[in-house]
């Protein structure tokens, strides 16, 4: 069991007697690698079902090593893939009960480090990726953003989402979503992006005009061709648009 952290006081303390940990130890524990996680975001997860602490009989949160360890893997899947709650939590209750899963990707992958901008969660849990979600549900998306119903509203009405004919959103929206939020951290409203999403429609314009002929051909082996196209055309596509903004910055990348 996790031991209590030296130096707490008060009922910050995790319980020496049982190994269990306050919310605010569990959050000192989690900030090393999650600076921005706070109590509210935890009460959040715990709200949606993704742990189930202890409770004390006066009602206080007790966490186990397990709860711990269970957080730490939401903030991370949350943090590097985008993954909304609802899939997260799927996956994580299929492991402990030893089924042999694989985690769905939502959305693009955030870069591996090598340079390639879809990565896929097969290099995180050592297996293939599996097929991507193809609808995000409106709940799912605000729960996964972490936004509420005035900010979706604000951001379609920017043309920076937009629901599918039956109310639901493609899976790239939770990648959307999730970027859009993180540039927010920095001052970059939604209103600035515009622009962005001009420019990567004239992108797609292109891409469709150069693969349009693949996909109207009658051979199904070559549809098929035009699909993997499209994927490297758009993979190109955004490093180019990465390597333009560095050299519009003047920065250098060792």
């Amino acid at each position: 069991m996790l031991r209590s952290p030296s130096g707490g006081a008060g009922s910050g303390t995790a319980a020496a007697d049982s190994g269990l940990m306050s919310i605010g130890s569990v959050l000192n524990t989690l900030r090393d690698e999650f600076p921005e996680v706070t109590i509210s975001k935890i009460r959040f997860l715990e709200s949606e079902g993704l742990i189930e602490p202890q409770r004390t009989p006066s009602g206080y949160r007790k966490f186990s090593q397990a709860d711990v360890e269970r957080l730490g893997h939401v903030l991370r899947m949350q943090r590097d893939h985008y993954l909304p709650l609802k899939v997260i939590r799927e996956y994580l209750d299929a492991l402990e009960r030893g089924e042999p899963v694989r985690l769905p990707s939502v959305g693009r992958q955030r870069d591996s480090g090598d340079g390639e901008p879809f990565g896929g969660l097969g290099d995180l849990f050592g297996e293939p990726e599996a097929p991507p979600a193809a609808r995000v549900g409106r709940a799912e998306l605000l729960a996964a953003a972490e936004i509420g119903e005035q900010e979706l509203q604000e951001w379609e009405s920017y043309g920076l989402l937009a629901p599918l004919p039956d109310g639901a959103y493609d899976a790239e929206a939770v990648t959307v979503a999730a970027l859009v939020v993180e540039l927010g951290r920095f001052g970059i409203e939604p209103r600035h992006l515009r622009a962005m999403k001009a420019a990567a429609e004239r992108d797609a314009g292109l891409v469709d005009q150069v693969v349009a002929p693949l996909r109207r051909h009658r051979n199904p082996q070559t549809r098929a061709h035009a699909e993997a196209r499209t994927k490297e055309l758009a993979g190109l596509t955004v490093k180019l648009h990465a390597a333009l903004v560095q050299t519009a910055l003047g920065v250098r990348l060792h």
